[in-house]
């Protein structure tokens, strides 16, 4: 019985460290998008001023090379980011500006609709 327990706290462990790791890469790709925009910007024009660099130095392709390493550069950031998170324990839901992650919204007013001063106090 204590076996069958151990084994189900572990699996279950584990499960929820592979739910941390995928919902922190998807949040890490997703804000390295839309937040760091101008740092996309700025990879792209170094990357190709470095395939225009490269292209006269080197007879394969500058621009496949370039581009490949930036992306994988990107993504192993986001991994790696993604799994330091994870390992030291930090949970989505304990940040406190990941609300439109899972599903908080904080309500500052109620909405006043436009035609709402013309029929809610009529009676019938």
């Amino acid at each position: 019985m204590a076996l069958s327990q151990t084994s189900n706290l572990s699996k279950t462990q584990s499960l929820l460290m592979i739910k941390s790791f995928l919902i922190w890469t998807f949040t890490l790709a997703v804000c390295l998008l839309v937040v760091g925009f101008p740092l996309v910007v700025l990879m792209a024009t170094v990357g190709c001023l470095l395939s225009v660099v490269l292209q006269s130095v080197m007879p394969i392709s500058a621009v496949l090379l370039v581009a490949g390493s930036l992306v994988m550069l990107n993504v192993m950031a986001v991994v790696f980011a993604a799994g330091m998170l994870t390992l030291k324990g930090v949970h989505p839901k304990e940040v406190k500006w990941l609300t439109w992650l899972h599903g908080d919204t904080d309500k500052i007013s109620s909405p006043v609709y436009a035609a709402c001063p013309l029929t809610c106090e009529v009676k019938s």
